[in-house]
């Protein structure tokens, strides 16, 4: 019994130790999955598709965007996670397409079938005098 007494404050801080070193990886596991949780919970984030991991509780966010305000809500949804001490990001922003207006389809006019006639001859006029002056 004594040496339980001993031991036992000895076998608790070994057992708590062990799983702090243990959960490093585990809890940036959490935070990874919490951080995509909260990316998809997010309204104007719908649609959104980036990459998303942690390392020693610093998240990193990669992938194409549509503008900087998108850019910004991730960064700022990463950062209210529980965990996250710092975001890193590689996100980039895609280049404005160019808005070209769209001719709308115009129907072909509708032309009647005409039967073509035989051309009449061709009268040649010619406005030299002939050899009498004519």
């Amino acid at each position: 019994m004594n040496l339980l007494k001993r031991t036992a404050p000895v076998l608790l801080v070994a057992l708590v130790l062990g799983a702090a070193g243990c959960s490093q990886s585990s809890t940036d596991a959490a935070i990874t999955t919490r951080v995509k949780h909260a990316i998809s919970k997010e309204a104007s984030l719908k649609g959104t598709t980036v990459d998303v991991s942690t390392d020693k509780k610093v998240v990193h966010l990669s992938g194409t965007v549509k503008s900087r305000d998108e850019r910004a809500t991730l960064i700022a949804v990463a950062r209210k996670v529980d965990g996250v001490q710092a975001v890193k990001t590689d996100l980039v922003v895609q280049a404005p397409q160019p808005k070209t207006a769209a001719k709308p389809r115009q129907k072909p006019v509708a032309q009647a079938r005409v039967k073509k006639e035989p051309a009449a001859p061709r009268r040649v006029t010619h406005h030299q005098p002939d050899l009498y002056g004519r």
